[in-house]
């Protein structure tokens, strides 16, 4: 994706923040899977639940087991062997990434959001920082790729940001979302946006 020339005439912006972090405003957000009683003596996306249209109690299946086509969990990525999940967003950082001049003279701020898939078990087991991801030093290693080198494609830049995620060796999968919504589009928008998923090869 490439952006096309013109002035910008609308644009979105207003990214809030709920914390900061060296400097840099994000919002941290950490998950584990949801497991919810179907009343039936077993939980909904229990492993031993029967396939779509099965007995009843089965007829629901567990998130990683029915893969959108395209995310993480189908057969080009693979699941993950957890759905534990650490979330970072909206990391606003000024960057100069686009193919024009002025973007690469004037800059602008880029917005990132990242999703990471891994085993949180054994950092919450022993209330441990080094069997986890330290999401303050990630932040900061993030912003450092936003604002280094210049890119003309937001796609480069998210893959970027995915190789740092999965730098992190307890990291299995890495979504990454790039915002860019100062990008020059001659018409009203709200945002620009390149989201991918990689994972650990």
């Amino acid at each position: 994706m490439s952006e096309r020339t013109g002035e910008r005439s609308g644009g979105g912006g207003g990214f809030p923040a709920d914390g900061e972090w060296g400097g840099v405003a994000s919002r941290i957000h950490v998950e584990t899977p949801l497991r919810i009683d179907d009343g039936v003596g077993d939980l909904i996306g229990d492993p031993a639940d029967e396939p779509v249209g099965g007995p009843a109690g089965g007829s629901l299946r567990g998130p990683l087991e029915t893969p959108v086509p395209g995310s993480f969990g189908d057969a080009a990525y693979g699941p993950p062997d957890t759905a534990d999940r650490i979330s970072l967003r909206g990391l606003r950082v000024r960057g100069r990434h686009g193919v024009l001049a002025a973007e690469r003279e004037l800059g602008q701020e880029f917005v990132v959001d990242v999703t990471l898939f891994l085993d949180t078990a054994p950092a919450a087991a022993g209330d441990d920082l080094t069997r986890t991801v330290h999401y303050g030093e990630l932040a900061e290693d993030l912003a450092r790729v936003v604002e280094g080198e210049p890119v003309d494609l937001i796609e480069t830049l998210a893959q970027r940001l995915a190789d740092v995620c999965l730098a992190r060796e307890l990291v299995q999968v890495a979504e990454v979302s790039v915002h860019k919504p100062a990008a020059p589009i001659p018409l009203p928008f709200d945002d620009v946006i390149v989201t991918i998923t990689r994972r650990r090869a």
